[in-house]
């Protein structure tokens, strides 16, 4: 209980840090308003074989759970630089514990912007049945862990926030088209398909749109890979990001 008690008093950290700050919220639902609606909207009538802003949809909702909760966890750099961290490294938790509540933390977080996201989509013209919203929530809380394991293992590499501001762009930029976020990645050049395939985001991204199109007759054009097998290469890379992520980070701390 204590360790779970732990978890939840961190996650609330988070959430209560993103009630307090109304222009992150403001800013966190300015690019998927934008590439929901514009991006969307313009390219609506270019595509037959299936309907294009369901597709962006699904693929701006998984980006940015996955991203959302990847960058939130970036800001244990901050508590690192103000020596939060050191504190609460030093509580009688397990360090697991502490990064565990950081991620919850900025899922809860990501998923509130998600929620925003399901809003726009509704507004534009995305219809969604009961069986659809229930997958999008299970599917985009499994997206949201990911994006933070995936958050710890990038910022156990990095020693400050310049740095993280500097390298995590060039991190995340190019796999809004690996993913597949706006592009079909079906067939691609076999460099880039290989950088495709090693994209965390790709899995999030489709395992949020196959989650939305399952049952649909345009599933098989949309969906790269099977719900199960997308769930498993998750699983594992979660596991292998959280470990490894954690031990880096917390050899760095014990070193400073």
């Amino acid at each position: 209980m204590r360790e779970l008690n732990a978890i939840a008093t961190l996650a609330y950290r988070d959430l209560v840090k993103l009630l307090r700050d109304p222009m992150r919220i403001i800013s966190t639902f300015l690019f998927p308003l934008m590439f929901i609606f514009i991006l969307g909207g313009s390219m609506r009538e270019m595509v037959d074989e299936y309907e294009f802003m369901d597709y962006v949809f699904t693929g701006v909702l998984g980006q940015t759970l996955f991203q959302s909760a990847a960058l939130g966890v970036i800001w244990l750099i901050d508590d690192r630089e103000h020596d939060f961290s050191q504190e609460i490294f030093v509580s009688p938790i397990s360090r697991y514990t502490i990064i565990l509540g950081k991620i919850s933390g900025e899922t809860l977080v990501a998923w509130s912007q998600g929620l925003g996201i399901l809003a726009f989509g509704f507004l534009a013209g995305v219809h969604f049945t009961f069986q659809q919203l229930v997958a999008l929530t299970w599917s985009g809380l499994v997206a949201c862990l990911f994006g933070g394991a995936f958050g710890v293992m990038v910022l156990s590499n990095l020693s400050s926030r310049r740095a993280a501001d500097q390298i995590f762009p060039f991190i995340m930029l190019p796999q809004y088209f690996l993913a597949g976020v706006f592009n079909q990645v079906r067939v691609l050049p076999w460099y880039l398909d290989v950088l495709s395939k090693l994209s965390p985001m790709r899995y999030a991204v489709d395992l949020v749109r196959g989650a939305f199109y399952a049952g649909r007759p345009d599933y098989e054009a949309v969906v790269l890979l099977p719900l199960p097998v997308n769930a498993a290469l998750i699983a594992a890379a979660f596991a292998v990001f959280l470990v490894i992520g954690t031990f880096l980070f917390v050899r760095s701390e014990r070193n400073r």
